[in-house]
């Protein structure tokens, strides 16, 4: 009977365990549900802006450096205002996540910043107003070990170059 009671007792204790720890999981997918779309990162609160209501900057995917719907359209605003402002010059910076090697990263944030400026060059901005700078996983905007953060470092980032 103590046994039974015992078993009961920790049964319930397992079960309240579960039920609070899926709580707490569904909180945090909630939380970053408007700023993820499967590995991107779609939210604003680390873009700056090239020029009034044009966003300085374009986010990858996890090990890619091909364009998402998003940064394409961002890029297009982009080469617009840069048809409109034929003196200006761009800096391209290419970056990434904390994971992989500085080597490795280094030529993903390289490939990214190409990515951006062929993307440009194709509506018309002339690649002599265009440099392509790598910082790899040098330069984070989000120190976090986590998805979240991962996301928001795998990006190029548009400058105006000095």
């Amino acid at each position: 009977m103590r046994l039974n009671k015992i078993l009961k007792n920790t049964l319930l204790i397992l079960t309240a365990c579960l039920v609070l720890s899926a709580c707490a999981t569904k909180k945090e997918i909630a939380d970053t549900k408007g700023q993820m779309q499967g590995d991107v990162y779609t939210g604003t609160d680390t873009v700056k802006y090239l020029a009034d209501g044009v966003p300085d900057r374009v986010f990858f995917a996890t090990n890619e450096s091909i364009l998402t719907t998003a940064s394409r359209e961002t890029l297009r605003a982009q080469a617009s205002w840069l048809r409109k402002n034929s003196s200006i010059n761009v800096v391209l910076e290419g970056h990434a996540d904390e994971r992989g090697t500085r080597e490795y990263n280094l030529a993903l944030g390289e490939r990214r910043a190409n990515a951006a400026k062929d993307y440009l060059m194709t509506y018309g901005i002339s690649s002599d107003r265009i440099t392509v700078l790598s910082y790899g996983k040098e330069r984070p905007v989000d120190s976090g070990s986590n998805p979240l953060a991962w996301s928001k470092n795998r990006r190029s980032v548009t400058v105006k170059a000095n």
